[in-house]
C-alpha cells in the first residue's frame, strides 16, 4: 500500500512573514515531513488580544512575495491560500482543516505549529475535534517538539527593527522588506 500524499498546513499571522517562516518551510520538506504545503494567513485570529498590525491583504501579498523567494524546487510545492483573509469575523483553524480537507480527501493533513502556539492549543476553537481530525506537528521554538534548529526571530522583533532603524532591518525577505517600505507599513505602530 502506497503512503498518502503529506500536505502540511502551515498557518499564523505573518505580520510580517520573515526568515524564520522561511526557515521552518524549508526545513519540512529537507526533512522529508510534507510534500506540499498550504501557508495560510490568519483571518482575524480570536484568541489574539489584538489585531494584526498589517491587513489581511497587505500579510496575504508578503507572503505570496516570500514564497518566491524559496528556492524553486520548494516554492512550486507551496501554495498561499487566501482562505482566512477572505473570511469575515474570527477565523478558526478547525473551519480551515475542514475545508482543505474537503478539496483534498485522499491527502493527509498535517498542521504545522510553533511549541508556542502549541502550548495553548486546549485553548482553541473545538481543541477536541481538531486534535482528533488532524495529525499535529509541533516545530520546536523555545519549547519541545521537533527540532529544525529554529532561527530565532520573531515579527514583533522584525516590526521594532522597522520603527527603531529602518536602515538596517534584516530577518525578511528582501521582497517584502520592499513591500513594507513601498507601503509604509509598520512604521508608526
Amino acid at each position: 500500500m502506497s503512503t498518502p500524499f503529506r500536505i502540511g498546513l502551515y498557518g499564523g499571522t505573518f505580520d510580517p512573514i520573515h526568515n524564520g517562516h522561511l526557515h521552518v518551510i524549508q526545513q519540512l520538506f529537507t526533512l522529508n515531513i510534507v510534500d506540499e504545503l498550504v501557508l495560510v494567513p490568519a483571518g482575524e485570529p480570536w484568541l489574539r488580544s489584538r489585531a494584526p498590525f498589517a491587513s489581511g491583504d497587505d500579510r496575504l501579498a508578503m507572503a505570496e512575495l516570500a514564497v518566491k523567494e524559496l528556492p524553486e524546487i520548494i516554492q512550486s510545492r507551496v501554495t498561499v491560500s487566501d482562505l482566512e483573509v477572505g473570511r469575515t469575523g474570527s477565523t478558526y483553524t478547525i473551519d480551515t482543516v475542514q475545508e482543505l480537507e474537503a478539496e483534498r480527501p485522499d491527502a493527509k493533513w498535517l498542521l504545522i505549529l510553533g511549541s508556542d502556539a502549541y502550548e495553548s492549543i486546549e485553548q482553541w476553537h473545538r481543541s477536541g475535534e481538531l486534535q482528533e481530525l488532524i495529525e499535529i506537528v509541533v516545530v520546536a521554538r523555545e519549547g519541545k517538539g521537533m527540532d529544525i534548529q529554529a532561527l530565532p526571530i520573531s515579527a514583533s522583533q522584525v516590526r521594532r527593527e522597522i520603527q527603531n532603524n529602518p536602515e538596517e532591518v534584516k530577518d525578511i525577505p528582501e521582497s517584502v522588506w520592499t513591500y513594507i517600505k513601498e507601503r509604509h507599513l509598520y512604521a508608526s505602530k
